[in-house]
């Protein structure tokens, strides 16, 4: 892999797959993962930071082990290198930058005064790249800890709450709208000719058995008179289509059949065929049923409106 692929094309690869299995394995919505959590991004800092150290230190190994090769050695290596892929100038002088490395024929100068049992040590500076993230490192710390404790920044049991609490007002306002997960609370009576048209054909379908196709009454009662057994009006007629009649002798519940949206088309179709007066009806059953929701009339002005036309 090194032969091919140098350290400069190397580091930048296995940092952006794994940042993109990161993201990929990650649900965080529609954000970016190392955006919404903080851990993320400090993960895929840390590990740029160990690949870049590790290619730092690899790279320091094979120069020493280069120097302390034979003659011959060294002829044969530079012999294959010439026939492989070799690093460009500018990364060499990019990673000379970065680590300020001194010639190993120069290690006498930079040796200290103590030794201990033999061993000596070099009097190497800090390598740049280590003292940026260093700086770097500090410098996200401090921003972190503003945020998130002196400014009251939102941690990620905070932003789950939030997140939670707007869902939930999402999803109450999609229920208001949502044509199939509608109640009786919800549903309203439609009036355009084509959910009555629709209506119709459901009500032919499933209905005209019991009710008559005019609707005026057969096994079940008439539905185009004032009486209504369990309540008239949009919201009593689509919770009784929905759940059912009287227990044991009243109608089937066809929740399980119809769709909410369709029980609202035949039940507005049903209102719609109110004082259509068909031929033969069944006799009236249940109570006279008053929508007390409707706009009263104004006694007083019709009392004075007849008091008129009488003198007429």
């Amino acid at each position: 892999m090194k032969k091919f692929f140098p350290a400069y094309i190397r580091v930048p690869l296995i940092f952006f797959i794994v940042f993109g299995l990161m993201e990929y394995c990650i649900d965080s919505g529609d954000r970016p993962a190392f955006i919404k959590y903080p851990m993320v991004s400090v993960f895929l800092f840390v590990f740029l930071f160990i690949l870049i150290a590790i290619e730092i230190t690899l790279s320091a190994v094979n120069r020493i082990m280069y120097q302390l090769m034979s003659p011959e050695e060294k002829a044969k290596l530079e012999y294959e290198n010439s026939l492989s892929l070799t690093e460009s100038t500018w990364y060499k002088d990019l990673m000379h930058k970065l680590t300020k490395t001194q010639p190993i024929e120069k290690e006498g100068d930079l040796l200290m005064d103590h030794d201990y049992d033999g061993i000596k040590e070099l009097d190497n500076n800090l390598p740049p790249w280590w003292v940026y993230l260093f700086y770097i490192c500090v410098i996200f710390g401090v921003v972190y800890f503003a945020r998130y404790e002196v400014f009251g920044g939102d941690d990620q049991e905070m932003e789950l709450k939030k997140e939670m609490a707007q869902a939930k007002i999402d999803v109450d306002e999609y229920l208001k709208t949502a044509p199939d997960l509608m109640d009786e609370k919800t549903v309203v009576l439609l009036t355009d000719p084509e959910s009555l048209a629709a209506g119709k054909e459901i009500f032919t379908t499933n209905c005209a058995a019991c009710h008559r196709a005019d609707a005026g009454g057969q096994i079940g009662p008439n539905l185009t008179d004032d009486h209504w057994i369990l309540g008239g009006g949009i919201k009593n007629l689509f919770h009784t289509i929905t759940n059912g009649g009287r227990d044991g002798k009243g109608m089937i519940a066809w929740k399980g059949t119809l769709k909410p949206k369709e029980i609202q088309k035949v039940a507005s179709y049903i209102l719609s065929l109110q004082g259509s007066n068909p031929k033969d009806p069944k006799e009236p059953e249940g109570e006279i049923w008053v929508d007390e929701s409707a706009p009263k009339k104004d006694t007083t002005a019709s009392t004075a409106a007849d008091s008129t036309q009488v003198k007429k």
